[in-house]
Order: structure tokens, then sequence, then C-alpha cells
């Protein structure tokens, strides 16, 4: 059995978001002392970005299909 089939493509797009906005709220932790920065940054690229893009592929592939 492949390894891609494990997973769907919407996980591991949310997956790579949710590691790159942790990443990014512990990288702005270290630059600012801005709570606020570090939620936007948490919640943006960890929930919002995977988000809209898993939206916008299910939308093109409603469209196409």
């Amino acid at each position: 059995m492949p390894r891609d089939a494990l997973l769907a493509p919407e996980t591991k797009i949310t997956l790579v978001f949710m590691f790159l906005g942790l990443t990014a709220w512990y990288l702005v932790g270290t630059v600012t002392e801005s709570d606020l920065l570090e939620l936007g940054a948490l919640f943006g690229i960890g929930i919002v970005v995977p988000t809209l893009i898993n939206e916008l592929r299910r939308r093109s592939e409603s469209e196409s299909g």
C-alpha cells in the first residue's frame, strides 16, 4: 500500500501549515514581545491559510468535476 493513500491531501496541507504556524509563533516570540503578533502568526499561518487553501481546492474540484 502506498504511503500517500494514508493521508488525504487536505490533511497533508493542514499538517504542513500547522508546523509552519508553530515555527512562526516561536520565531515571532524570539524577535518581539508582542503577544498579538504571536497569536496572529499562530492562527493566521496555522489555521486560516490551510483552511483557505483547502476551500479553494474543493471549489475548483467541484467546478471542474
